[in-house]
């Protein structure tokens, strides 16, 4: 590996559709959020009861025994908008305190089950994930962000849609944030159509140790691309240039760097994101492809049962086969590969999906 390399020839045009918007247009209306009526709670009370009947553990329960009979058509309605619209939902009035942790847990993965397939999250193969502060820091490479308090920029996730439920606020700060990554792709073509063909071209991502020993520590994958016409954008900066660590990887050019400060500074900026305060009991439902996120840095309570605490799913779009670009979680470590894997993985980096 000599250099970055070019995906092919970049499409210079801007996207165009419902999935570019900015937050400035979007912050005072509310067809994005739903609220659920009591009726719908009480829908989802019943499911409770029926899956606590069938006595399942939680990764064998399926939409058939977490039975919604009209809440799942309204789930089908957001699927739509989160694949084909604005790329993001906001689900108000989960009543997680009533429910406690279990309960909530079971509530959020039959949701789930009626959005898409769960994918592991890290290498241990965890399919729910915590998201609170652990003490932890990215300044440690075997670290997330999602393990510590600190702000995160603008990135993308490894599956094709985030789910987020939010079961304890922080005393301060913790501001989630959402920008269109077709919106800050224009904004590239338009501010600076000299970097937007690098948009198009091969980067190399830190796995963050979340890799097996027989493969490379660091994958790659181009920062845009239009699989079936569609943008699909993947972007972390930390991963990005914490992969310079190894000496394999070819080194960021001044010019990736001018890009990655662009689009930092486009989707950073008022007119394109749109921030959201989440409450407990709020759902938060967004497509990687389409959406990137954001989270500002946070100061926790003191007391262990009142701290920051959000349940989180991966989702793997169960009709999107992997040649078209499905993002399918992080692959555990004890997954069993062809016997010739490791001499492949020696000089080739994992290829990520867009």
């Amino acid at each position: 590996m000599t250099g970055m390399t070019d995906a092919g020839e970049a499409p210079h045009t801007p996207c165009s559709g419902p999935s570019v918007w900015r937050g400035g247009d979007l912050a005072d209306r509310e067809e994005w959020i739903l609220r659920f009526s009591s009726r719908r709670l009480a829908e989802i009370d019943s499911a409770l009861r029926e899956a606590r009947r069938r006595d399942l553990t939680l990764l064998k329960l399926t939409a058939a025994d977490f039975p919604l009979p009209t809440l799942a058509g309204e789930l089908r309605r957001i699927a739509q908008v989160l694949e084909h619209g604005q790329g993001f939902a906001l689900v108000k009035g989960l009543r997680v305190e009533q429910l406690g942790g279990p309960a909530a847990s079971t509530v959020f993965w039959g949701l789930g089950q009626y959005l898409g397939r769960p994918v592991p999250q890290n290498a241990d193969g965890h399919i729910l994930g915590h998201v609170r502060d652990t003490g932890r820091s990215l300044t440690d490479p075997a670290t997330r962000g999602y393990q510590t308090r600190a702000a995160l920029p603008f990135h993308t996730d490894g599956a094709d849609l985030l789910a987020l439920l939010c079961l304890r606020t922080p005393r301060a700060g913790g501001r989630t944030s959402l920008v269109s990554s077709a919106a800050v792709h224009n904004a590239v073509l338009d501010l600076r159509p000299d970097l937007a063909k690098r948009l198009y071209r091969t980067y190399y991502f830190d796995r963050r140790q979340e890799h097996p020993p027989e493969e490379p520590p660091y994958a790659d994958a181009p920062l845009a691309a239009r699989p079936g016409g569609a943008l699909s954008m993947r972007y972390n900066r930390c991963y990005l240039e914490s992969a310079q660590r190894f000496p394999q990887v070819p080194r960021l050019e001044p010019a990736d760097l001018e890009l990655f400060d662009l689009m930092d500074e486009v989707a950073g900026s008022p007119e394109f994101r749109l921030d959201i305060d989440l409450e407990a009991g709020d759902l938060l439902l967004l497509n990687t492809h389409t959406i990137m996120h954001a989270r500002s840095e946070f100061e926790d309570h003191d007391q262990p049962e009142l701290k920051r605490h959000l349940l989180r799913l991966w989702l793997a779009l169960p009709h999107r086969p992997r040649s078209d670009g499905a993002r399918d979680g992080v692959t555990p470590r004890d997954v069993i590969r062809p016997r010739n894997a490791a001499s492949q993985a020696d000089t080739n980096p994992r290829r990520l999906p867009t």
